[in-house]
This record gives structure tokens, C-alpha cells and sequence, in this order.
């Protein structure tokens, strides 16, 4: 079964990244959303565990661009439709409250 796991808050406030790459599957995925996507900063810790875990990865644009952050070409930007879609394309959405 997939899972597409999202992830809203900043990797430096508490220990949710760390946590979903070590539970991440082979077939899941990874979307960052708002204050996530600071983990996409070249050189942080939060960056070189994305890298290390190699997750499917993607971000939302919208959100990589209000924090000027540059989307890496490990990950996928997509858009609010694109979210959508990926939330369909998956056996289940988990959401890292």
C-alpha cells in the first residue's frame, strides 16, 4: 500500500522529517508544504536527509516561491491541481500534523 506523506512545518522546529524518513516505503512519496520546504536549503541538515533518504519528492511550487527557497532537481514543484492528483494516485494521504 502507498502513502503520500505531506509535511507543513519547518524541519528546524521539531523532529517530523526525521521521523517520516525513517518510516517512508519504497513506494510512497514525500510532498513538502509551507514551512517544509525549508528543508529543501542546500547544506542544512533537514537538506542532506532528504538527500540520504532519496524519497520520491515533491513540493508545492506556490509555496517553495513565497520563501524564495529553489526547488531541487530531486524534487518535483507541482501545483494545487497536481496535489490533488497525487492524493488520488495514492493508497492513502498521511498528514504530518
Amino acid at each position: 500500500m502507498s502513502t503520500l506523506h505531506v509535511l507543513s512545518h519547518s524541519p528546524f522546529g521539531d523532529d517530523r522529517l526525521s521521523s517520516c524518513l525513517r518510516l517512508i516505503g519504497a513506494n510512497d512519496a514525500l510532498l513538502l508544504t509551507g514551512d517544509a520546504v525549508y528543508a529543501l536549503q542546500p547544506g542544512t541538515a533537514p537538506f542532506n536527509a532528504l538527500i540520504a533518504g532519496n524519497p520520491t519528492l515533491f513540493v508545492l511550487a506556490e509555496d517553495a516561491q513565497a520563501r524564495a527557497m529553489e526547488v531541487p532537481d530531486t524534487a518535483k514543484a507541482i501545483d494545487y491541481p497536481a496535489f490533488v492528483e497525487l492524493s488520488i494516485h495514492y493508497d492513502k494521504v498521511n498528514s504530518w500534523l
